[in-house]
């Protein structure tokens, strides 16, 4: 179940060297998991970030339609009202998520809201023994009470699905 590297998701400091550590200092919200990659060829990074964010394991859509069914009372919008407005904006996504920005090493996604603002960064490092690690990082910030409550409902689903989809994006 993890890599064929033998090396599974575990968690680490969220990276300095990130687009989005301006945002770690007030943040509601900071944590990163890694994992390494099997072998040692180059990784292309929109790849795996396409596997690990449009593939999620069977029992995340489950969880999304809950959260959707959830959130929609409070105006919070749905993954569909996402996805369908960036859709017709031709916007550049990897599934509901926006991408903000693209490097060769970082993937960073996100989205600004009236209850929280979040950032996703995917991001490649090297190893000593010339392997490459993916970290996915998460930062969001709470808008009042609403983005609190909100936040503390997905806490323990949002470790579980992204150490899911790190597991997804190492595999061979």
């Amino acid at each position: 179940m993890g890599s064929s590297s033998g090396t599974g998701v575990r968690s680490v400091p969220p990276p300095r060297a990130s687009a989005i550590a301006g945002w770690y200092e007030r943040a509601d919200l900071a944590d990163a998991f890694a994992v390494t990659l099997p072998g040692r060829e180059p990784h292309d990074l929109a790849a795996l970030a396409e596997r690990s964010l449009r593939n999620p394991a069977p029992w995340f859509g489950l969880a999304m339609r809950l959260r959707d069914a959830a959130v929609r009372p409070f105006g919070v919008r749905t993954s569909r009202q996402i996805r369908d407005h960036l859709r017709s904006r031709d916007a550049d996504r990897i599934d509901f998520f926006p991408v903000l920005s693209r490097s060769e090493r970082e993937i960073v996604l996100g989205k600004d809201d009236r209850h929280l603002d979040f950032r996703l960064s995917l991001m490649l490092t090297a190893r000593p023994d010339g392997r490459k690690d993916l970290t996915a990082t998460t930062i969001v910030r709470c808008h009042g009470l609403l983005g609190r409550g909100y936040l503390a409902a997905i806490m323990a689903g949002h470790v579980l699905v992204v150490r899911s989809a790190l597991r997804q994006a190492s595999r061979d």
